[in-house]
């Protein structure tokens, strides 16, 4: 962490006394990392936001809920204060920020997709209802996965998938499908639900890999098959970590931007099915089933059409920021969103 703080601090332009040790952690002056790289820092109350010419940065002070360009993301610390002045974690500036506003560039084409249906066979996943008008999250991820699997392909992609029927794929075989196949992209396809709250928790929310030393923004279901003991230190899907952060980000984006639904950020967690990934990885809830409205729109096919499209055109975007010299596209479409279904 201290060679961490010490790039920061090099790349920033700061000095050494705008640093401090906080809770473990390594902190910078919010304000003076964004003047060093173009932002303009404006403090009302418990918000700080930094405006550049292209970007503009929200932060609450003792949250960890930040918003980049319009979209939620859940940073791995708090902003802290000193004095009335936001400071901003060192981690979260290495593997939050700068992976999001300077993203890498990549020689490698984006071909295949794999895609994971979540649960399925003896795994229902979340189950709303009872007896014969239950609804079980197994029976809307595979047909979100068959809707984006046509989509893909008719924009270029060769999509493979981890299940193509209701049978039941134990966790680490799931991204194991991935790595043996060489795929380019992982994306796990669930549905979430809530115990509380139920008429007002809704939107989707987007996983990607969490970052070494940092504790999870949702740590539950973590253990899965691997045990409960997952903690904090390097995973495979570590090595493409800035990737999968990129990628939820344009996904998540896309998503609560052509649904028109609550945003309900890009989080992280070392979830089964991401931990091995040999590839950029994402896990999408797809939004509440718990919701009275929003389930009603998830057990609809064609409001799935619409997610799938919105899916889509998150990873299109995701691949013009990454990759240098994306490969021709045959048959990629500039409107893959049909129209809205119930928008709210």
């Amino acid at each position: 962490m201290k060679f961490v703080l010490a790039l920061v601090v090099l790349l920033s332009g700061l000095s050494v006394s705008n640093a401090a040790f906080l809770n473990g952690q390594e902190y910078v002056s919010l304000g003076d990392w964004g003047r060093a790289y173009g932002f303009h820092l404006s403090i009302a109350g418990r918000e700080a936001a930094l405006t550049g010419k292209t970007s503009r940065l929200v932060f609450d002070v003792d949250s960890a809920q930040a918003q980049v360009n319009g979209v939620n993301v859940r940073l791995s610390f708090p902003i802290a204060s000193d004095r009335g002045m936001p400071l901003i974690a060192a981690m979260d500036i290495e593997t939050a920020l700068h992976p999001l506003l300077y993203p890498q560039r990549s020689t490698k084409h984006i071909m295949t997709i794999c895609l994971d249906p979540g649960h399925g066979g003896k795994d229902t996943g979340n189950r709303i209802g009872s007896g014969l008008f239950a609804h079980n999250e197994k029976s809307y991820t595979l047909p979100l996965a068959m809707e984006l699997r046509s989509q893909l392909k008719k924009a270029g992609f060769n999509v493979i998938l981890t299940r193509s029927k209701d049978v039941y794929v134990d966790l680490p075989g799931r991204p194991a499908i991935a790595n043996r196949a060489g795929a380019d992209l992982f994306i796990s396809l669930h549905f979430n639900a809530s115990q509380v709250d139920k008429n007002d928790v809704q939107g989707p929310e987007t996983y990607c890999i969490t970052p070494i030393g940092a504790q999870s923004s949702n740590a539950h279901g973590e253990g899965g098959e691997f045990g409960s003991m997952v903690g904090i230190g390097p995973v495979t899907a570590n090595h493409d970590e800035n990737q999968s952060l990129c990628l939820a980000y344009q996904v998540q984006k896309s998503l609560v931007q052509n649904l028109h639904v609550t945003d309900r950020a890009v989080r992280r967690a070392r979830f089964a099915v991401l931990r091995d990934a040999a590839m950029p990885a994402i896990l999408i809830e797809g939004g509440y089933m718990t919701n009275p409205t929003e389930g009603e729109k998830i057990y609809s096919a064609a409001y799935r059409k619409q997610m799938a499209a919105a899916i889509v055109k998150g990873i299109l975007e995701y691949q013009s920021l990454t990759v240098s010299t994306p490969r021709p596209v045959s048959s990629v479409k500039t409107n893959l969103l049909p129209a809205a279904v119930n928008p709210q």
